[in-house]
């Protein structure tokens, strides 16, 4: 073959573009295999801490024993909360809840609490891209330093300096203003500068949880990763949808449950669910033992589960299957031991658990009546349409409520017509 004649140098051309395409795609695919799988053993964390965010205020800590009891005595280790985004008082911690849940806290050495904290205020007020990413580079400048510190000082001064802080959650999406997408390097500058400020508060010990949406979302969250340096646990939010999709199809899409798994471990990082809970495909039983039995093999070092109509299986009565399924797995798991309890406040005498919802709640609908100790594992029926108030910043990532106006800090629970979507 003559390879200096034309047709020869063409088709030679034509196979090395060819060779070139395709080894670039297998750069590209390889590159991806090794994000997620350059580790692939897990990262010890002992033993998971159960949660559930039952209430963003005083009501939610006062939910945290009644749902303990219809668990049989299952443990609540993690309580959950989340400061409003609407403006940066709120977010620096001026809200008088976090009085509440620091009490609860200190009460037993064994428990966590997590704090949900928005990067930006205005967090829910649909602001166009330019001005996000306006504002996401003024905080990566320094912008808004004294706000973090303040939240520091304040968690510090409340007993409770080493909070999880979940900041900038589901950021791969488009429903907060602390998106990613519209500046992904000002955002991960933002996210650092807030972390290397909150820690140089004296006497903290945080944990910064970085937590996008599974899947891809808006933006693959491996964009928006901030660095090892500044992360401590990789979190997931992960909620049954969309309609129709497996479970197995959510654990293997690209930037699903697995390669969040994958990542984490590649990084030498503890895994965490802050939010999860039923979704799309209503009231899913399958949905619930698979996800029970992933972080039974994954060992999170916590989870949340999102007890709200449409997504929750104590405070919402229109997923019975999939509370029964929640609580048979999670029924009387009670641990050897519970720690010390702190000096800083001490627990307060033993008896039974207040009603959850008083007639001064802030909210319409209560949680339920108190079940008592069961008998066994079955569960007991909610009335329906029964909700919790959401947490500033639930609702509209989901879908089904109306948004928050401003990130209230009570925000309305949706109508009970509207609390589950239509079983798939």
């Amino acid at each position: 073959m003559d390879f200096r004649s034309g047709k020869t140098r063409a088709w030679l051309g034509v196979c090395t573009a060819g060779l070139l395409i395709s080894g670039s795609v297998l750069t590209a695919q390889a590159a991806r295999a090794h994000e997620f799988r350059s580790a692939p053993e897990p990262v010890a964390t002992g033993e998971t801490a159960l949660g559930a965010y039952l209430h963003y205020g005083t009501d939610g800590v006062r939910r945290m024993e009644e749902l303990t009891r219809w668990l049989g005595g299952t443990e609540l280790r993690v309580g959950h909360t989340y400061l409003p985004g609407d403006r940066w008082s709120n977010i620096a911690g001026q809200v008088g809840f976090l009085e509440d849940w620091a009490r609860w806290r200190r009460e037993r050495a064994d428990r966590m609490f997590v704090l949900n904290v928005p990067m930006l205020e205005l967090n829910e007020s649909r602001l166009p891209d330019f001005l996000v990413r306006r504002m996401l580079r003024a905080g990566a400048d320094g912008r808004f330093d004294q706000h973090f510190r303040a939240l520091a000082e304040r968690l510090v001064g409340l007993g409770v300096p080493d909070t999880v802080i979940v900041l900038g959650w589901e950021m791969n999406g488009s429903t907060y203003s602390h998106r990613c997408g519209p500046d992904p390097r000002a955002w991960k500058e933002y996210w650092k500068r807030i972390v290397t400020t909150m820690r140089e508060v004296p006497g903290q010990d945080f944990r910064f949880d970085f937590a996008p949406n599974r899947g891809r979302d808006a933006i693959p969250w491996t964009e928006c990763y901030p660095g090892d340096d500044v992360v401590d646990i990789v979190g997931m939010d992960s909620y049954d949808q969309p309609p129709g999709r497996t479970f197995d199809e959510q654990a293997n899409e690209p930037y699903g449950l697995r390669d969040h798994v994958e990542f984490a471990a590649a990084r030498g990082k503890p895994i965490s669910y802050p939010e999860w809970g039923l979704f799309r495909n209503g009231d899913n039983p399958e949905y619930m033992r698979r996800m029970l039995a992933w972080m039974k093999e994954h060992k999170p070092l916590y989870h949340s589960i999102s007890d709200y109509c449409p997504h929750g299986v104590w405070q919402c009565g229109t997923n019975p299957k999939a509370s029964e399924v929640f609580r048979s797995a999670l029924f009387g798991l009670v641990p050897p031991s519970s720690g010390p309890v702190s000096a800083l406040d001490p627990a307060p005498a033993s008896g039974p658990a207040p009603d959850p919802v008083g007639p001064d709640a802030p909210t319409g609908p209560g949680a339920p009546a108190d079940p008592g100790a069961p008998a066994g594992p079955a569960p007991t029926a909610v009335p329906p349409g029964t909700v919790p108030a959401e947490p500033p910043g639930a609702s509209a990532p989901r879908g089904d409520a109306p948004a928050v106006p401003g990130g209230a800090p009570v925000p309305a629970a949706p109508p009970a017509e509207a609390a589950a979507p239509p079983a798939v």
